[in-house]
């Protein structure tokens, strides 16, 4: 088995990395290849618990600016989240990969609720734990979920999948000139207002020193070679 640099991780995946090229939706053949890529990590004895988004269902905020109640709008964003993590549960199970979904608001015929301590037994035993419906609170993003739950079940890093390859000066689909950071502080990230996480998200990662790793989830062994220490994307530390 090769020798990792972490431990017990935080992946936190968009869902639009489940939504495939329909744009919108939950695409079963990409739900399968993101599951496949998290077997890989699996084998080499990673501890790997899941924050899982739900923008590719329902996004809070955009239907708020339309007119309905905020709280109301971000309560239907967490169910969102839960759809995404019930379909990645049911493609990890398939492949072997023994999992558990925790969630943050009461949903007993679906998923366990979130206990920390039982959270990290499940870790040490070799499950994935995917967390689901956010903080359970509104007005706070996944991202804020991910550095919240990273602090309390101690994970060593969290790694932020997206779409391009790190973090830019700018939108690099938007504008060729923009420039890629290979490392960049957690105080720079928020000085500059760069959108890879929300300011109360990297506040909290920096209070509790824990470094973010961003990335292109859809090269292949981006995940694998994080996991082993070989440099890949942005590292916010």
């Amino acid at each position: 088995m090769q020798k990792t640099k972490y431990k017990r991780i935080i992946l936190k995946l968009s869902g639009e990395s489940l939504q495939g090229k329909a744009g919108y939706g939950i695409d079963p053949e990409s739900v399968l290849v993101v599951a496949e890529r998290i077997k890989d990590l699996t084998k080499l004895g990673v501890q790997i618990a899941i924050v899982i988004g739900g923008g590719n269902i329902f996004r809070g905020i955009a239907v708020s600016a339309r007119g309905i109640d905020r709280a109301t709008a971000d309560y239907m964003g967490m169910l969102a989240t839960v759809m995404n993590g019930l379909a990645l549960q049911d493609s990890l199970e398939k492949i072997g990969v023994h999992t558990r979904v925790q969630t943050a608001i009461e949903l007993r015929q679906l998923a366990e609720l979130y206990i920390r301590r039982r959270a990290i037994r499940h870790l040490e035993k070799g499950r994935v734990v995917i967390f689901v419906a956010g903080t359970g609170n509104p007005f706070f993003s996944t991202d804020t979920t991910a550095a919240l739950r990273a602090s309390e079940i101690g994970a060593e890093i969290i790694l932020k999948a997206t779409k391009v390859d790190g973090v830019y000066t700018a939108d690099p689909f938007k504008d060729p000139q923009a420039k890629k950071f290979n490392k960049l502080k957690y105080i720079d990230a928020l000085k500059k207002r760069l959108k890879v996480m929300d300011a109360t998200a990297i506040s909290l990662c920096m209070d509790n020193n824990i470094p973010i790793l961003v990335f292109d989830i859809n090269k292949k062994d981006n995940i694998k070679n994080a996991i082993l220490g070989n440099h890949v994307g942005t590292l916010i530390y």
